[in-house]
């Protein structure tokens, strides 16, 4: 069986779409967990009452975070935006069947889709994540080499990527004693080198055996860094190099997601420009 699992904070009304879009277009799953950190209750409520059937646990901090978002004093109490439940993440994942999908309240599904079929192929030829979307971006493709799987997956290779054991690779994503302003003195890399390694990691729309899952986030300990898990899934695919079949995607993106909104203002720099964004996603959580 494959638990889908949802990452929420105060956007109900994204939160309503993705789990529509689910009902609408997704078969083949057991059980839906919202996991929030701080949605006013009196919304959650609503959802649940939409949607009897899913399970919604709260993080530690839920409380503290939703009655200050209710007061309208989220800046003013200085809650940091950057801690994040990845307690509660990690734990849920572990409790989880073999195959997880873990997704985020902003993203929905665009097409139908049957996670069961999916992890029958899967298990079969040992891919542990499979893509479900990509935001559209095929410009990496040219790095990659795929290859033909089933009728509904496709594998991905990197053709040239440099991953190595957890001590060399921390070096490289953190630049531990200048190295990797070394290879980039070298012309060994450049600044977009790092961004490449997105190709083994999926955080908003992959389907995973959630041993690959659990790897990537066993360093985060509710702080977000997205280098640390960029850095867990080089070592992960390093020591797993000899299954090509380790990452896969679907031949068509069936999830799509949104950069016209965000949960929080701490992630933005509007430079001069006023924004409340817990505001404006007030607004849009009562209409």
């Amino acid at each position: 069986m494959i638990d889908i699992i949802i990452k929420s904070f105060n956007r109900p009304h994204y939160l309503d779409r993705c789990l529509s879009s689910i009902i609408q277009n997704v078969s083949g799953y057991d059980k839906i967990i919202v996991l929030d950190d701080g949605t006013p209750e009196k919304y959650l409520l609503k959802i649940k009452n939409k949607f009897p059937d899913i399970e919604i646990n709260t993080s530690a901090q839920y409380n503290l975070k939703s009655k200050s978002i209710e007061n309208h004093t989220f800046d003013q109490d200085k809650l940091n935006g950057f801690t994040i439940p990845t307690d509660l993440w990690f734990n849920t994942v572990k409790d989880s069947d073999e195959y997880v999908l873990v997704t985020e309240d902003d993203v929905w599904f665009t097409d139908k889709i049957d996670l069961k079929n999916l992890v029958v192929s899967m298990s079969q030829f040992n891919v542990e994540l499979c893509k479900l979307g990509w935001l559209g971006n095929n410009s990496d493709d040219s790095n990659l080499i795929r290859q033909d799987l089933t009728e509904n997956i496709e594998t991905i290779v990197p053709r040239k990527l440099f991953t190595s054991s957890t001590f060399l690779m921390d070096w490289f994503m953190f630049n531990r004693y200048k190295f990797f302003s070394l290879l980039y003195y070298l012309k060994l890399v450049d600044n977009n080198t790092k961004r490449s390694y997105w190709i083994l990691n999926s955080i908003l729309m992959g389907l995973y055996h959630k041993d690959y899952w659990l790897f990537m986030w066993k360093d985060s300990v509710n702080k977000l860094d997205e280098k640390i898990q960029l850095k867990n899934a080089a070592v992960y695919y390093h020591k797993n190099k000899k299954n090509k079949n380790l990452i896969g995607r679907t031949k068509s993106e069936v999830m799509k997601t949104t950069f016209k909104s965000t949960a929080s203002g701490v992630y933005h720099d509007y430079q001069g420009i006023h924004l409340d964004i817990n505001r404006v996603n007030h607004i849009l959580n009562e209409a």
